[in-house]
């Protein structure tokens, strides 16, 4: 047999089995050339083939998945559902997105829940739907195209009224949440203003009733009526929505006491205390209500208005500097009137004088006397002391000006200074009191070392010869508390030079000078 023939015997075979395989219902090359077993959806389809496929004409495969699932095509030609919103669905094959033949237990809808946009159905997800999990509307075995789609559907559980306002929640409620409503209560008799705005439905419509709902404050606020029936039921008279404590009546016109200050954020109980309002006849001074909160016990009598007003307690009309002979400066201001005035107002006299107030603050211990205007002032104790100090017996005189004077006065006993330099120059004293206390003799207060003295005219012993050379602790040897007096005398000093040994006396200045002791003459050769 030529390879010729063999060749078309091989074709006409093959023609004679596409023939008996298009005669039979699934040969056994077909069930040899199919890719898997399909889903377990399609089945019962398995063993016929041109049911899902046209063979050699692929562009008619889309037609005959349409042609079972007949609410997707409806959704394509219509627009609607995911499948209508898909681009380019008129020409993108099926099994691009649904692949078959890959197994009884295969997944052939390819969805990912975390990815997919919901705004591509017929329902949009908004607020609260947004965090409500998949499966709460899919439920197993169900199409998605099958979950609920109206509120009843999902929520009828939920619905309070029990069916009593029908089945379009839509109407009164969204999706953010089920006490965000929207109905207008405003087209019914009675219109929610104020307070009443944000009062739950069952506040008012116990047990899902909506017909012959009482309209009168009274019914509703029989609980909340704090005056127990005293004002009556009608309280629309003085009260509106906006709150029980926003109150349309005006005392002020309406009676014949008007409120100011402080009283007007008074309760009505506060005065009102009887059972019936229209009956009780109210005092009209202050006392009368207020005598229990008098912080004076009667001290200040029973006319409160000569010196408080309705502002406030602390806010008071008497006028200490004008209506008195005692005007009030600095601290005073501050001072309790029961500081000054610890009895009976109008019998005890208050001090005038600063002393019969202040002995107890005294810290001189009344060396200064019982004038403390003398140096201090309203303003405060040590607060601009207005002292002069050169009306003392101590001046202050150059660098004594700068001291601070605690530096002199280390106790508030100021008299107890002494006014001696060495008090408190002893330390810087370099002559160790050889030249007594009177500082002042050589030093002034200007520097210490800015001195002058001159010995020969400020003492009886002038200094000659070779005393002009002599250091002052040479004479002056020992410490002086008193006055300063020295011999002046030679032989007191050179008592030890004298080489006579007394023989020739004291007066060494008959033979001697003060140039040398070598260098004498005796008086009877002058």
């Amino acid at each position: 047999m030529s390879w010729a023939f063999r060749i078309v015997l091989g074709w006409l075979l093959a023609f004679a089995g596409g023939v008996a395989l298009a005669q039979s219902p699934l040969s056994a090359f077909e069930r040899a050339m199919m890719p898997g077993p399909v889903i377990e959806g399609h089945a019962k389809y398995e063993n016929d083939c041109e049911k899902c496929h046209v063979r050699f004409q692929r562009e008619k495969q889309n037609d005959k998945c349409l042609d079972c699932h007949k609410e997707v095509r409806a959704d394509i030609q219509k627009k609607e559902g995911f499948h209508g919103r898909l681009t380019n669905v008129d020409t993108r094959p099926c099994k691009v997105c649904h692949t078959d033949h890959k197994g009884r237990d295969f997944n052939i809808v390819l969805l990912d829940q975390a990815t997919f946009d919901h705004d591509q159905t017929d329902f949009k997800l908004r607020d609260s739907h947004t965090r409500v999990k998949c499966e709460s509307c899919h439920k197993p075995k169900k199409k998605y195209r099958e979950a609920p789609g109206k509120c009843v559907e999902c929520h009828e559980k939920d619905e309070p009224h029990k069916g009593k306002l029908g089945k379009k929640c839509e109407i009164c409620h969204n999706e953010v949440s089920w006490p965000v409503f929207v109905f207008d209560h405003s087209k019914t008799e009675f219109d929610l203003k104020g307070k009443h705005v944000g009062v739950s439905c069952g506040h008012c419509h116990v047990n899902e009733r909506y017909k012959g709902i009482p309209t009168k404050c009274a019914v509703c606020h029989k609980l909340d009526d704090k005056h127990k029936g005293v004002y009556g039921q009608k309280c629309e008279d003085c009260h509106v929505e906006q709150g029980w404590h926003q109150v349309k009546f005006d005392h002020d016109k309406d009676t014949e006491y008007k409120l100011e200050g402080q009283h007007k954020l008074v309760t009505c109980g506060q005065c009102h205390t009887g059972e019936d309002i229209y009956k009780e006849d109210l005092k009209k001074d202050c006392y009368s209500c207020h005598k229990f909160k008098d912080e004076h016990k009667g001290q200040y009598g029973k006319k409160c208005e000569d010196c408080h007003t309705a502002k406030g307690w602390p806010e008071i009309v008497f006028d200490h500097d004008k209506d008195t002979e005692w005007p009030l400066k600095g601290k005073h201001k501050k001072v309790a009137c029961t500081d000054c005035h610890p009895g009976d107002l109008y019998e005890d006299d208050a001090p005038e004088k600063c002393y019969d107030c202040h002995r107890q603050d005294d810290v001189h211990d009344g060396q200064e006397g019982k004038d403390c205007g003398k140096c201090h002032s309203e303003d405060g104790w040590i607060k601009q002391v207005d002292f002069d100090h050169d009306l003392t017996r101590f001046p202050l005189l150059g660098s004594h000006a700068t001291v601070a004077c605690e530096e002199c006065h280390t106790t508030t006993s100021f008299k107890d200074a002494g006014i001696k330099c060495i008090g408190c120059h002893k330390p810087d004293d370099v002559h160790k009191q050889r030249m007594g206390e009177e500082c002042s003799l050589c030093h002034n207060s200007v520097d210490w070392k800015l001195w002058e003295f001159d010995h020969d005219k400020d003492t009886d012993f002038k200094l000659e010869g070779t005393h002009k050379k002599i250091h002052c602790e040479r004479c002056h040897k020992s410490a002086v508390k008193d006055d300063l007096e020295l011999p002046m005398d030679c032989f007191s000093c050179h008592e030890k030079d004298d080489a006579h040994h007394g023989s020739y006396g004291r007066l060494c200045n008959r033979c001697h000078n003060t140039e040398s002791f070598k260098d004498f003459r005796p008086r009877w050769q002058k």
